[in-house]
This record gives structure tokens, sequence and C-alpha cells, in this order.
């Protein structure tokens, strides 16, 4: 890796008044909103419960970095309302370019969400243990890969052996086009922007649902793709957050 690499990726990446990109939307172009899987075993998650939990500064205050959690299992809705205060769909809005989008939980530069939510699931009751896809819009669990992955993820993160026993690791990814069809270059930034938004939601809920959590930048990058069977290029791991119940 070049030590220059940042320097030169920050530069060049800049806005300035006689480089900003110009011109108007090619809504053909537009990458799909949503990525699913076909043939797949899907499991249908319970909705969120709004209505009733911790105050928001008492979360704030809890909130600690976690990397030691017990056997006990978490339950299927516990991770279901972690899941939806990362990524849920909140609210229909028809963008000034036309078209509808799902606006979520967290936010998104141009509302465009590059992010996609996999899942290594340890140990969740009515869940078995796999490499599952976070479906956004059916509010679904797509498992592509069935088996016991936890040591395999702590290895690929650098020997993080909390990812094994944690009860499910979150991995983030980004698929790049759905945010350069729109800023270009800049996209690269505003990725890291919104999976950063979308992890602090995360690090809040798991402490409203009474768990722990440890987001982990540490990874060899191209040994989590392989696990997700992502290309690395047109989509490629961006971080990591593990969950589970706290000792």
């Amino acid at each position: 890796m070049s030590e220059n690499i940042g320097p030169e990726f920050y530069s060049n990446t800049k806005y300035d008044r006689e480089t900003l990109p110009r011109g108007k939307l090619d809504l053909s172009t537009k990458p799909p909103q949503f990525k699913t899987y076909d043939s797949v075993t899907r499991v249908r998650l319970p909705g969120p419960q709004l209505e009733e939990g911790p105050g928001f500064w008492g979360l704030l205050k809890g909130r600690r970095s976690v990397r030691a959690f017990t056997e006990k299992p978490i339950s299927k809705e516990q991770l279901s309302q972690i899941l939806w205060a990362t990524q849920g769909i909140s609210k229909a809005f028809v963008p000034a370019y036309g078209g509808t989008i799902g606006l979520r939980t967290a936010p998104s530069a141009g509302g465009l969400y590059p992010i996609e939510t996999y899942l290594c699931v340890n140990k969740v009751t009515d869940l078995e243990p796999g490499i599952y896809h976070y479906s956004v819009a059916e509010r679904e669990l797509e498992l592509i890969k069935p088996g016991k992955f936890g040591k395999e993820l702590a290895e690929a993160a650098l020997g993080q052996s909390m990812l094994a026993k944690g009860n499910a690791v979150f991995i983030w990814t980004a698929i790049f086009e759905r945010s350069k069809w729109k800023y270009k270059q800049r996209a690269f930034r505003y990725v890291f922007l919104d999976v950063g938004h979308i992890a602090q939601n995360l690090a809040l809920a798991a402490e409203g649902v009474g768990l722990g959590s440890c987001q982990v930048a540490a990874f060899y990058d191209d040994e989590v793709n392989q696990l997700l069977e992502i290309d690395g290029k047109n989509e490629s791991v961006l971080y990591l957050s593990v969950i589970g119940e706290k000792r």
C-alpha cells in the first residue's frame, strides 16, 4: 500500500468550483435500490417496536464498546429491532429527479443508500447459523451460506476472537455504483460517511435492547469479500460490528 494513497484519495475527491460535476442525472442508468438473492431460504422478521424503550440520552451515556459476551443466544426479535434501527425504511419519498425511494433510519448522501447489510449469525434463537443478507424492502433475512463461519470471520479480522464468540456480526458493504451514479469520485467519501451513520445507530440500538456491540475496521478485506462471495470491486466490505449478550 502506497504511503501517499490517503492524501491522494483526499485530494482527488475534493470539490472545487472548476471541477464540480454538473449536468442532468440519467434515470435510465440509475442502479437498483435494493439487492436481492434468488432461490434462497428467507426468514421473515418481526416488525420494530416503536412505542416503548429506554430514553435516548440514557442510551448515549450507556454505550460502550463491548468485547466479552456470554454463551446465551439472543432473540430474533432483538436482532430484528437492531436491523430496523440501522437500515429500516421509515418513510416513502419522491425526489426531484423522479422515482420513489424509501427513506431509512440512517441518513445517506442523496438518498442513494449504497450500503448493504450481511450477517454472520452465530447464536440467535430460531435462526440457523450462517451468512445472511438483509433484504431491506421485504424485511427479511436471506440465507446465502448456511454453516458456522464465526471462526473464519474472526481470523479474517486479524484474529479478533470476539467475532466468533458474539451472537452475530454485522458486515456492511458498499455497492459503489449507487453513489457514483450521482456523485462520481466523491462517492468514495460518502460511502464511509453512510456506513458510519449506520454503525452509530447499531451501537445505540444494541444498548436499547440490552446488548453490547463493538465496531471493527481491522480486517483483511479480500478474505471477508470471499466469505460473502462478492467481487471486492463493484461491491466491497467497509465495516463490521459484533453484537451480543454482555458478560
